[in-house]
């Protein structure tokens, strides 16, 4: 079967099922694992490189409501790898390609190939996913396995901070604007032992204030800005510090959002053993990945 994924987190699910050698193209955002980088990329970035948040968010603004999308499809170096399933996502419209463009150009390939879309709002939704590409690839035992992996480590997880007393949490998921996370990360915070003061679990990412986020009185704030590794999150939360600061959380951390908790692939239960260790760290000692401490 030949596979070309359109989103970063249909990648990682990929080749976690062992299917990474049937993927013969991928996003240009699509870097992990190592060997999809190698791989022919069919869609590119529109927006200018360098913006702030504030531009980001004012020019991701300005084309969706155009009614455009913020990637670009290679059309033609689509048609050129042949594939038989491409697989895409409709749940945000600022991170892929447009799902009716994937289906409109998909029509006019030669191969005919099947569109699936994953489009979880939930953790569990994302664990679904895993049987939605087995259903699609054959891949049974391998997605029985990963099911499998998967909630092994998160029992573990649930077990380790059972008797935690919750601790307050604000994830910031963009910082200007603020927007505060949804989706998953409002479940992951509560496997992990703690409160989401701000977000709804399955919810859209919503966008608050500062003042919001202060009279909610998180003891810990998270900085997950949305596609951003752990370094430019931490660079990000140095911009802002004043405004972090001002929240009077105990605690402030960067994380790297991109790796774990943007994406709904494989790498949330990584995420969610990082969360429990940034909030309960005598109970959860090892963490997945590095923590970024910003100055509180």
């Amino acid at each position: 079967m030949r596979i070309v994924s359109l989103v970063p987190h249909a990648t990682e699910l990929l080749f976690a099922l062992g299917l990474g050698a049937d993927v013969v193209a991928v996003t240009h955002e699509c870097d992990f694992p190592a060997e999809a980088r190698d791989l022919p990329q069919v869609t590119r970035d529109v927006l200018p490189a360098g913006l702030g948040a504030a531009e980001i968010d004012a020019a991701v603004r300005e084309r969706t409501g155009r009614g455009q999308a913020i990637y670009e499809l290679d059309e033609q170096r689509l048609a050129d790898v042949e594939p038989d399933l491409i697989v895409t996502q409709q749940l945000c419209l600022v991170c892929a390609v447009s799902y009716d463009d994937v289906v409109e150009v998909a029509s006019r390939l030669p191969t005919q190939p099947q569109v699936v879309s994953l489009d979880p709002h939930t953790l569990g939704e994302a664990m679904g996913d895993i049987r939605t590409i087995a259903q699609a690839t054959g891949a049974r035992d391998a997605a029985l396995d990963l099911v499998t992996r998967q909630r092994a480590r998160i029992d573990a997880v649930r077990r380790a901070v059972l008797k935690a007393e919750p601790v307050a949490v604000a994830a910031i998921e963009w910082l200007d604007p603020v927007f505060v996370a949804g989706h998953w990360t409002p479940q992951i915070v509560e496997l992990a032992g703690g409160r989401d003061v701000l977000g709804f679990p399955g919810e859209h990412s919503e966008q608050s204030t500062w003042e919001m986020v202060t009279a909610a009185r998180p003891e810990v704030v998270v900085v997950m800005p949305c596609g951003y590794d752990g370094e430019r999150a931490l660079e990000e939360a140095r911009r802002y510090g004043d405004e972090l600061r001002g929240t009077g959380a105990r605690r402030i951390v960067a994380v790297d959002a991109a790796a774990y908790f943007s994406r709904p692939g494989p790498r949330l239960v990584d995420g969610l053993e990082l969360m429990a260790h940034v909030l309960h760290p005598d109970l959860v000692p090892d963490a997945p990945a590095a923590v970024y401490e910003v100055e509180a």
